[in-house]
């Protein structure tokens, strides 16, 4: 969840026909269909339906070692309760699997072949997509018994009521192991003048934002349970960012020299996954390709790489925060993490100015 997370996407504006290769980016895509129908599970390896018995099964599996769970999945009825035999060591649980979700599991899949990924979520809108793309869905608070050596929260908080509560949740259902990430965001740093920002650097005190208030809450809970926090600043690819949405608009009453952040989800992704290999404890971490611009840069570049078919014609106002410079040299040195896009300029194909 960056800095960009809250802005409208709109439909991505059409490359031109007649350009060379378009922008690389993974294709996380899904199949249009958001409906999952859940009459019997299709069958995945060590899972087990329990109907006459779920009460007993559920009761059973609670008591036991860390080599059973129950997870809910909702069908058209109502929900069944899958008896899940083991958890593996390399097993991960995804609350919030949505773009960062999802890249983090392929990648992760890639990494670990042959493990089971779950996307826990807050309803089954979307099951169905993540069926289809190897992500075992379940709803939220529906995880019971054993619990798993990596979890990720990726969830945003505008589509929650009890955000604290639910990464208390999340931290339930880790044992301990591996780690537990939670991908929070880069505005709770107190910087709005255009300084360096950094790790270390002051967050803005609780009390004085509603918005931050709730995340640093939310970080003050992974940390008291020995997991980890990856502040992310703006996410974007080729068709979703801060870059689209301007594009979609042609003019924005914003001043043009305010300063942004950028990390692409891929590599958001990574170093998430980077970060969860590490296995540390209460730690935390920045996300960002250490290559801040203004909204006019960005957007100069957009008109200059000659990529999409509309260009933007301008930001009008004069007013607001200037925002910060995030600097992240301190986690890329201790990860041994680095960027495939290393800026936003490079990953459209352009040179440095």
């Amino acid at each position: 969840m960056g800095e960009a997370s809250r802005l409208p996407q709109p439909r991505p504006p059409r490359l031109h026909s007649h350009q060379s290769t378009p922008i690389p980016y993974l294709q996380v895509t899904a199949p249009a269909s958001s409906t999952l129908s859940v009459r019997r599970p299709a069958p995945i390896p060590s899972l087990r339906v329990s109907r006459p018995r779920r009460r007993a099964a559920m009761s059973a599996a609670a008591d036991s070692s860390s080599s059973s769970s129950t997870i809910g999945v909702s069908d058209a009825t109502g929900a069944n309760a899958l008896l899940l035999e083991s958890v593996g060591q390399n097993d991960l649980l995804i609350v919030g699997p949505g773009v960062l979700g999802r890249i983090v599991a392929e990648m992760w899949k890639q990494e670990y072949p042959g493990c089971k990924i779950y996307g826990q979520t807050a309803t089954a809108d979307h099951h169905g997509e993540l069926a289809e793309i190897g992500i075992i869905p379940s709803l939220k608070g529906s995880i019971m018994g054993p619990k798993f050596s990596y979890v990720i929260f990726c969830a945003p908080p505008y589509r929650s009521e009890d955000y604290v509560g639910d990464l208390r949740v999340a931290a339930s259902n880790w044992n301990g192991e591996g780690c537990f990430l939670f991908t929070s965001s880069s505005a709770v740093y107190d910087c709005s003048d255009n300084g360096l920002c950094s790790e270390d650097s002051p967050c803005v005190p609780i009390g004085q934002s509603p918005r931050t208030d709730v995340l640093l809450k939310a970080e003050n809970v992974v940390l008291e349970a020995g997991g980890c926090v990856l502040r992310l600043v703006g996410l974007y690819k080729s068709d979703r960012g801060p870059h689209v949405y301007w594009l979609s608009k042609g003019t924005l009453d914003a001043r043009p020299d305010h300063i942004l952040n950028l990390i692409h989800y891929e590599d958001a992704a990574s170093l998430a996954i980077a970060i969860m290999n590490k296995r540390l404890r209460s730690r935390i971490f920045v996300g960002c390709d250490n290559e801040p611009l203004s909204r006019q840069e960005i957007m100069d570049r957009v008109n200059r790489s000659g990529k999409f078919d509309t260009e933007f014609q301008g930001f009008t106002g004069t007013d607001g925060p200037l925002g910060k410079r995030m600097e992240n040299s301190k986690t890329r040195a201790e990860i041994g993490w680095q960027p495939k896009y290393p800026s936003f300029t490079e990953f459209l194909g352009l040179s440095n100015l």
